[in-house]
């Protein structure tokens, strides 16, 4: 069955050559990116590929966000060079990349809507990749509004990849986060609490056509169906400063049924009661194939094979798991 694997990541030659100028010397996740052969070379990408039938990818940026490299023409610079390459890269090898994705420069409001529409219009990317926060703002802030408008007008979906460091601390006493807590706990967190912040902006009532794929299976959500469900219609009981309750009222749906709007992949680090919890909570046709290559101990093919083994051996019809491996991407994408 063809496989098109919707989340994983590169980083082109010209990308990686201005990321390097600009950085100088990568540290925490940027460094982690570096060390992963894959995520460079393009011979050792295609080997890891060829072990796979019927296998393509989607290509997107890696972490970190752009307004965490560099001043914001930095930014901008980056986020032309990465689409514009991945482009060339798609056009050299349809078979083996048939989309990309833009990682758009959300630090840089005056070259936003510019640069997304460039790299839509002009390049042919099938979506944007965001983060979870913009430098610490909520991505439900006013001045993102336009580019939901826009995303939801040309009708392509966003990514939403977590975004957290190191320097986000797991104790207001303390100064950093330990033993890479940050990642570990703190993305799942990142991107619940970036779902949550959409869903009560109301933004889902405002644009219900907006198609918003999220990474990791979800971040948190799945597992939490009880909160995010009863849990959360209990809004307000809890909070006597501001009325919560008006809020749920102006709602047009129950918050649990926002959530399942969402859209979510199946990059669960090979962990199969993760993937089944998936495609449980947000059903067959909101969950699409990811492996996150190529980041994982093998450098490459490990989290792709586990994430296969696991979607061949669960107990579903091949309908949806076809639906998974290609048509739900191939759909959202408008790829033929």
């Amino acid at each position: 069955m063809y496989k098109l694997d919707i989340f994983n990541h590169i980083w082109p030659k010209a990308f990686y050559e201005k990321l390097l100028e600009v950085t100088g010397q990568p540290k925490d996740i940027t460094m982690r990116s570096e060390k992963v052969p894959m995520m460079t070379d393009l011979d050792e990408r295609f080997r890891v590929m060829d072990t796979f039938d019927d296998y393509a990818q989607v290509l997107s940026l890696a972490s970190p966000p752009l307004e965490y490299i560099g001043n914001q023409s930095q930014a901008v610079e980056l986020s032309r060079i990465g689409s514009e390459s991945m482009a060339e890269l798609c056009q050299k090898y349809p078979d083996r990349f048939p989309a990309f994705i833009a990682t758009v420069p959300m630090g840089t409001i005056d070259a936003l809507m510019p640069e997304t529409r460039h790299a839509i219009e002009n390049l042919g990317a099938r979506g944007i990749q965001i983060f979870t926060n913009v430098s610490g703002k909520a991505i439900d802030a006013p001045e993102y509004q336009p580019l939901y408008d826009y995303m939801a007008e040309v009708d392509l979906p966003i990514w939403l990849h977590p975004a957290r460091g190191a320097t986000f601390p797991d104790y207001l006493e303390e100064e950093k986060s330990l033993f890479e807590i940050w990642w570990t706990f703190g993305w799942p967190y990142e991107t619940s609490a970036a779902m949550a912040r959409l869903v009560f902006s109301k933004l889902f009532d405002r644009l219900p056509e907006l198609k918003i794929i999220t990474h990791h299976g979800g971040g948190m959500i799945p597992f939490f169906e009880g909160r995010v469900g009863p849990g959360q219609d209990q809004l307000g009981a809890r909070t006597s400063d501001v009325d919560y309750q008006a809020l749920l009222k102006e709602m047009k749906k129950r918050p649990l049924d926002y959530f399942k709007m969402f859209y979510a992949d199946t990059a669960t680090f090979g962990s199969r009661m993760a993937t089944l919890s998936a495609i449980d909570f947000f059903g067959a046709d909101h969950v699409v194939f990811a492996s996150d290559a190529p980041f994982d101990p093998e450098k490459g093919p490990m989290y792709i094979r586990e994430t296969i083994k696991i979607l061949d051996a669960i107990d579903i019809p091949d309908a949806d798991r076809a639906k998974i491996y290609h048509k739900n991407a191939e759909k959202l994408m408008k790829l033929k």
